[in-house]
């Protein structure tokens, strides 16, 4: 039977890659015989969704390079145009000005809603507006923001607790993966009012859950370079075997936090003691109870709040490791505006850690929003055309076009950022009194702009300040081995592929 089955697919397979490259072909041809059709002229083409596949493993080193040549350029498919843009009027032509006509469409949904379902991110029209209309009350408040605060500050202290048995032991230590744990437990509080504790590794049903979380969002971003992936869903192999085994792991442990939580606030009506600051008990107090509903928004929370925040301290890290020059000044502001001394106890600490200080912290923050620049959290973000438009740059783009702005590569763009733009500069973004000034949401598209501008940036700012103004007042950071080169995983996020090893020592 499995000869039969392995007979099967190397037949379907020996058909349709053929069928495809003679498509791709066709298609070539008969866009450079119609490079200009009227007064319309289409991006030029730098290549096919094959030399993606190709690539796919530095991807992003790849497609910056496309777009140091062509600032809007397609790459072919044998189902519709991909193009992909650097320039910021074009970022901002999709994102505001023309916001109605570029969405995530059907080629989105289908390759993403496997995890993330009918949530946020996935999502047009009438679903999204509900849910960002709701979403944008709850980010409002004081409530949310106060509870929030004071998990990452219980959390950062924990951090620097495990950080610190690491430089007793003088223990290497993968950086990456302990805020990855922590960041985890962190949105997990906030969005279900839950206790992971991932952090010291206790709860392996977590554990199982965030491990298949990070597979499912490499898979998901997979699909968009792999056409081929809807045939190895019907039949159940590879990374779509995989990927159906992870979500499966995601929705048991997800279904049974809803329930519990339903559960729970169903025995606690009338009791005033009972605490809703968490997102799913606020949702839940709206009289959605809809499980499919719940697991979709808070799955799209926890891919906001856990990974985004998680890999970005990560890759600050890292600049910090290469730049000892910025690790110090970092420390040395958070000494002058937080008064924080190394040695205290860390829950001390974090009492100086109020909102009035955290935005003083200028210095800081200039160097996380360089962090984003060269390493932003989300590399590549594609919309759907939904009819014919063309680009303030003059190019034209059709209906059922891919249309995709790349915050990793406009980073290392020199038109945009001068010739510095590769280097890691955080007084860019501070003014001759070191003040922070932020750039235009269309240069620096970390956190999108327009109506879909993220709803969570100050959130994770803040989240990023107090774990950063705890680890960095009391330890120095360096590689673990200074001859490593550290690089990305190609997924949904930019995390380090590997993680990130590093040595901690203690600040005097």
């Amino acid at each position: 039977m499995e000869y039969q089955n392995s007979n099967f697919i190397n037949t379907t397979l020996t058909v349709i890659v053929p069928t495809i490259l003679a498509l791709l072909f066709f298609k070539f041809v008969k866009i450079k015989l119609f490079q200009k059709h009227g007064h319309k002229i289409y991006p030029p083409i730098a290549g096919t969704m094959f030399n993606q596949l190709l690539n796919f493993k530095r991807l992003h080193h790849y497609m910056t390079h496309l777009a140091t040549k062509h600032k809007t350029y397609r790459l072919l498919n044998p189902f519709r145009n991909e193009v992909y843009t650097c320039d910021p009027a074009n970022v901002e032509y999709i994102l505001k000005t023309n916001f109605d006509n570029f969405g995530k469409g059907d080629y989105t949904y289908d390759n993403v809603s496997d995890l993330l379902g009918d949530g946020i991110f996935a999502v047009d029209g009438h679903k999204w507006r509900n849910q960002r209309k709701v979403s944008s009350y709850e980010f409002s408040t004081r409530v949310l923001r106060d509870f929030s605060s004071t998990i990452f500050r219980e959390n950062a202290v924990k951090l620097a607790n495990v950080i610190s048995d690491a430089v007793k032991s003088d223990h290497i230590m993968d950086i990456q993966d302990l805020f990855m744990k922590s960041t985890l437990d962190s949105i997990f509080k906030v969005a279900f009012g839950v206790e992971l504790d991932s952090m010291c590794g206790s709860n392996e049903e977590g554990i199982r859950f965030s491990q298949a979380f990070d597979d499912a969002s490499a898979t998901s971003l997979y699909r968009y370079v792999d056409i081929l992936w809807p045939v190895k869903r019907f039949l159940n192999i590879g990374l779509e075997a995989k990927l159906k085994q992870d979500i499966r792991i995601i929705n048991d442990f997800v279904y049974r936090l809803i329930s519990n939580k339903v559960e729970l606030m169903k025995r606690s009506q009338g009791t005033p003691s009972m605490k809703k600051d968490d997102i799913l008990s606020r949702f839940l107090q709206l009289d959605n109870t809809d499980p499919k509903y719940l697991r979709d928004i808070i799955l799209n929370f926890v891919i906001a709040g856990k990974d985004t925040t998680a890999a970005t301290l990560s890759w600050f890290i890292y600049m910090l490791c290469k730049h000892p020059e910025v690790q110090e000044k970092v420390a040395e502001e958070l000494r002058n505006v937080t008064s924080m001394e190394s040695g205290v106890n860390y829950e001390q600490l974090t009492t100086n850690l109020r909102e009035e200080s955290l935005e003083r912290l200028h210095y800081l923050h200039a160097a996380l929003t360089e962090t984003l620049r060269l390493y932003p959290a989300v590399p590549v973000d594609a919309k759907i055309c939904f009819s014919d438009d063309t680009l303030p740059d003059g190019y034209s783009v059709k209906k059922g076009d891919m249309v995709a702005y790349q915050p990793y590569a406009m980073g290392r763009m020199r038109f945009i950022w001068g010739d510095n733009a590769e280097d890691y500069h955080p007084e860019r973004w501070l003014d001759e009194d070191g003040i922070f000034q932020p750039q235009s949401p269309f240069k620096f598209t970390a956190f999108q702009a327009g109506p879909r501008i993220c709803l969570g940036k100050e959130f994770a700012y803040r989240q990023m300040k107090i774990f950063s103004a705890v680890l960095l007042s009391n330890f120095v950071f360096k590689l673990g081995d200074e001859e490593s080169i550290v690089n990305y995983r190609t997924m949904i996020n930019l995390h380090i592929d590997g993680g990130l090893h590093v040595r901690a020592l203690p600040r005097k």
